[in-house]
């Protein structure tokens, strides 16, 4: 007959075993430290670290996926994508740039455009604009931790603008894929399907390419709904919340005082602003295609805004202003005459003095 194999000897945790494995099926994450404590041992702990760390071992670790199901107007999964290909940039350098993307999530509709930063404002300039094209308001917004969306909660300029849309941003916890997976299928998707053949000569030339292959796409049959996404729209959009009666005021959007070299920082880069303004506080702001300086309510300088970094933007007639300052302040004019200047020999005869001295 065949020898079974032998039984392990009974140790000192031996008594205990029982208990620990009771503990740990109801919370597995439980310390040694604490269920040395609920069962009474009182020995080395490193020895009864061991033993629960073997136990804990044997037990499976089930992490179930439910089926999840999207109600209309219910939620959008955002996400950047960053494409496999540098972008010729404003200065003839390349640079990968970051591509928001916005998928409904009932009706599949996917939005996205190339945003110059992952900074909290472009990313929100960038999430108002698809949902401005989207038409309304999903009811939650769905990111996966994007620092500049916010790691554990939303950043407060986040909170801010998911509040003026009346609308909830959700933050995923690590490890949950399912919850994202719409828009990040179709990240590979644009890989596989845009991307190849394609050059691009600007970040713009991308956007306006990748609106364009959006718009065929949305019209193809999604194999796991059996309808295009475009003939869902409708449906989802209407379940949504109305877009704000108002523009929101998003992005970059500081006060500085003009210093004397008349030009202004956004980001990594300097735009140059009508000298005249010089030791006045400028309002500076700034979506993702324009640079615009105000002071007291007029314009006083306006700008494309470039992608590449540390760039220094020049408007001709701002260096045009500057050297008339410049002229006027090494060469200031003469004063004017009041036509009251006296002789000097009046000054004389009023204090009794006459010319022999």
């Amino acid at each position: 007959p065949r020898e079974s194999a032998p039984r392990p000897a009974p140790t000192s945790f031996t008594p205990f075993e029982a208990r620990v494995r009771a503990l740990l099926a109801d919370t597995p994450d439980m310390p040694a430290t604490v269920v040395a404590e609920r069962v009474g041992w009182t020995g080395s702990i490193r020895w009864f670290r061991d033993n629960v760390n073997r136990l804990r071992a044997e037990q499976p670790r089930v992490d179930p996926a439910d089926r999840l199901t999207w109600s209309p107007g219910d939620a959008a999964q955002c996400d950047l994508w960053f494409p496999p290909r540098k972008i010729l940039l404003e200065d003839g350098t390349r640079a990968l740039l970051p591509v928001l993307v916005m998928t409904a999530a009932h009706s599949r509709f996917t939005l996205g455009r190339m945003i110059p930063t992952r900074k909290t404002e472009d990313l929100l300039l960038g999430s108002w604009d698809l949902v401005c094209r989207l038409g309304a308001v999903p009811r939650r917004l769905i990111w996966d931790n994007e620092p500049g969306i916010g790691r554990g909660r939303p950043t407060e300029a986040t909170t801010v603008f998911a509040g003026s849309l009346a609308t909830r941003v959700v933050l995923l916890r690590p490890r949950d894929p399912e919850s994202k997976g719409l828009v990040e299928r179709r990240n590979g998707w644009f890989e596989t399907s845009f991307m190849p053949g394609r050059h691009f000569a600007s970040p713009a030339d991308f956007n306006d390419q990748f609106s364009d292959w959006l718009a065929t796409a949305n019209q193809r049959v999604v194999r796991t709904l059996k309808a295009r996404p475009v003939d869902l729209l409708d449906a989802d959009r209407a379940a949504m919340l109305p877009l704000p009666p108002a523009v929101l005021h998003v992005g970059w959007r500081p006060q500085i005082r003009l210093g004397r070299d008349y030009y202004v920082r956004l980001d990594t880069n300097d735009y140059s602003v009508d000298p005249s303004a010089i030791g006045r506080m400028v309002d500076v702001s700034a979506d993702l295609d324009h640079v615009r300086v105000r002071l007291d309510g007029r314009t006083v300088a306006l700008h494309e805004r470039v992608c590449a970094r540390r760039q220094t933007v020049t408007d001709p007639a701002h260096l045009t202003a500057a050297a008339r300052l410049r002229h006027d302040y090494r060469q200031p004019a003469p004063a004017p005459s009041d036509g009251l200047r006296r002789d000097l020999a009046d000054y004389d005869r009023a204090f009794g003095l006459d010319g022999s001295l």
